[in-house]
């Protein structure tokens, strides 16, 4: 935008500067050469007078000192008789007669015509300025003067009128840039200030608000109306956390109370009930995962993540370890590789809890027989972004990245794209048991830390892989 307004203001003085400055070139050079003109029609006539009555006579006159004075000037004076003979020539001062009755403009005078014009000399290799006037007498033309003038003097003067001009122009589209660079740094700052909040609040950043202390008053006003819808948006998101973690808190005790009520049940009921009695245990112990998953995004937006240095290698072996009874009662195997990493920067507790929740999902989507690949391996940039080994040669990114690779049937890139929403399922994970908070819980932690996760394609066949990326206790936090 900057740059725009910018161009604007220079195309704006340009234009008015080639408005102002070529009439004034133009209106120079002609009155210029007007003067050039008059002053030389005026020497003709001088001449005129001087030489009329020799001419008259049919002698040569006597203008040797006129002609050597205009002859050092630069200038040209030939005396033509009747015939268009010269008599008096400034180049040739007491030389031989040369005819001269050739040239249109002495023939227009000869015929009592005043002439006038620039010409191209071919012998001295510039323009010549030139008026021939009859010599009359009686109303009978005895003669004609032609003096011609350089106009290197002229086109001289011209040109650096013409480059004063330019100069000035020149300066004044720098002032003029100077200027309206400032004067456009003062309209954009606070359009790109407002642009950076308003991207600030669509990431969820609802702590960003605009300066309202410069910038035009339309500005300022946008600015105060962006602040007000912030602080509105944080009220309700703030609203709806509380009450998310209070309602999840408070249904904890009596989803609880009601399991021990199924449990103790069980004890008395004859087998066909059982059946049914179970499910109701299992609709209970759904309904707590659902708590617990909604207090931990509630917990982790509710204020200033505190990490910890974590050992991945550790902490994966721990987790593969328990889940590996789940997994073989799917007839599912889990396979672990970890390389020699650096502690990385985690919220604490949150790399079991994404983790689990990984693990959960990839699980869930093998088919039996199937293999779930977990790995752990210092980021390098040489490694291939699509392996899930990472073991790729290249030089320490300060980054640990952890994958989980599922044989599952995988997710299309729009599934892949809504994935991390809340509450949101794939459509073949509908009938299961889960309710589609554990790619947000896990994308959610892994922020909380600086790190990211994505999901990609599996490296091989068909499936998932998820990558959890987090910085190591070397690298920027």
């Amino acid at each position: 935008m900057t740059r725009r307004l910018l161009v604007s203001y220079l195309s704006i003085t340009f234009l008015v500067l080639a408005m102002l400055v070529l009439p004034l070139g133009f209106t120079f050079a002609s009155h210029e050469t007007d003067v050039l003109l008059a002053g030389i029609e005026r020497d003709a006539h001088s001449v005129s007078s001087l030489v009329e009555d020799d001419l008259e006579a049919g002698i040569r006159p006597s203008v040797d000192g006129v002609l050597a004075d205009y002859a050092s000037g630069g200038g040209r004076i030939v005396v033509a008789d009747n015939r268009g003979l010269s008599v008096a020539d400034s180049e040739r001062i007491g030389g031989a007669p040369r005819d001269f009755s050739t040239r249109p403009e002495i023939r227009d005078a000869l015929a009592g015509s005043r002439a006038e014009g620039v010409r191209w000399s071919d012998t001295l290799g510039h323009n010549l300025m030139y008026v021939a006037i009859p010599v009359t007498s009686g109303g009978v033309v005895h003669g004609a003067v032609r003096i011609s003038y350089p106009m290197t003097e002229l086109d001289s003067r011209v040109r650096q009128y013409w480059l004063r001009l330019g100069l000035l122009s020149a300066g004044t589209l720098v002032m003029v840039a100077a200027v309206g660079f400032l004067l456009a740094r003062g309209v954009t700052r606070p359009v790109r200030d407002l642009r950076r909040v308003t991207e600030r609040l669509s990431t969820g950043q609802l702590d960003a608000r605009a300066s309202t202390r410069s910038g035009a008053p339309e500005l300022r006003s946008l600015g105060e109306t962006v602040n007000l819808m912030a602080d509105r948006l944080q009220r309700l998101v703030d609203s709806q956390r509380v009450f998310v973690a209070d309602a999840a808190h408070q249904l904890r005790t009596p989803l609880t109370a009601l399991r021990l009520r199924l449990e103790m049940l069980d004890r008395g009921l004859p087998a066909p009930q059982r059946d049914r009695l179970d499910a109701a245990l299992a609709e209970a112990s759904r309904l707590g995962r659902l708590v617990d998953s909604l207090l931990v995004l509630a917990r982790a937006d509710a204020a200033e993540p505190q990490l910890a240095a974590v050992d991945l290698s550790e902490v994966v072996t721990e987790r593969v370890d328990a889940w590996t009874p789940v997994a073989l009662e799917r007839d599912v195997h889990l396979e672990v590789r970890v390389q020699p990493c650096p502690p990385a920067w985690a919220v604490t507790g949150s790399v079991e809890q994404m983790l689990d929740n990984l693990l959960s999902n990839a699980i869930t989507a093998s088919p039996e027989g199937g293999t779930v690949t977990v790995s752990v391996a210092p980021e390098t940039s040489g490694t291939a972004a699509g392996t899930a080994e990472g073991t790729a040669a290249g030089t320490a990114t300060g980054e640990v990245v952890l994958r989980v690779v599922d044989q599952g049937p995988g997710l299309t890139e729009e599934e892949r794209a809504r994935a991390f929403e809340r509450f949101w399922r794939a459509k073949d994970a509908r009938s299961g048991g889960g309710f589609g908070l554990g790619l947000a819980i896990t994308r959610r932690l892994a922020e909380l830390a600086g790190g990211s996760v994505t999901l990609v394609p599996a490296p091989h066949g068909s499936g998932l892989q998820a990558i959890v990326r987090l910085r190591t206790r070397g690298g920027e936090r």
